[in-house]
């Protein structure tokens, strides 16, 4: 199935950002104690880095392994959070970043992206707890979701997957293990067991 067919998952970056604490932790740790409540006075960390950086990359990470199979996913950040003119460009996982252009809020960019898929009969799933643009989207075919339900479903997501890893690293992994139950049989026969 291409991203064509795939319902569009859109998701308000800064948004969720601001309502889990795991990201808000991600931020506070390279600008310092606080820094998610106090925006205004963040300054860059002394390596020069953004300290929304590392949250937007694990935000987007996340949302890759929600939306993996299931929606062709688009995080909009809105620019004019950004310490600086710079727009970061990178899509783990084939989530797309998106960052309104000067002048331009998250929320036009994230109303434009719904109204392209819905008009060409897309279903839409909009995550933002923002009021003001769940009532300018919300309604069929748009399904939105508060930001706090992502990110605990991603949590619940990313713990299952990490047990599933954990589980598959202490396998023990012969060769008879990796052999399908068929051909072990017919060697089982062979050797006599």
């Amino acid at each position: 199935m291409t991203h064509a067919n795939l319902p569009l998952m859109l998701v308000d970056g800064y948004n969720v950002i601001g309502a889990d604490p795991r990201y808000q932790a991600v931020v506070d740790e390279h600008a310092g104690a606080g820094a998610l409540a106090d925006v205004a006075s963040l300054s860059r960390d002394p390596y020069g880095h953004d300290p929304f950086d590392s949250a937007r990359y694990q935000l987007a990470s996340d949302v890759a392994t929600y939306a993996q199979g299931r929606y062709e996913a688009v995080v909009v950040f809105d620019a004019a959070g950004n310490l600086s003119d710079h727009r970061p460009s990178f899509s783990p996982g084939g989530v797309r970043m998106v960052f309104s252009r000067t002048g331009e809020s998250a929320d036009t960019v994230i109303e434009r992206y719904a109204t392209r898929a819905r008009n060409q009969g897309r279903e839409v799933l909009l995550v933002t707890s923002d009021n003001a643009i769940r009532a300018t989207e919300g309604g069929i075919p748009v399904t939105c979701i508060s930001s706090r339900l992502l990110a605990h479903d991603m949590a619940v997501t990313n713990s299952e997957v990490r047990v599933a890893q954990e589980e598959r690293s202490h396998m023990r992994m012969t060769l008879e293990d990796r052999l399908d139950p068929a051909a072990r049989e017919r060697l089982w026969k062979l050797l006599g067991r």
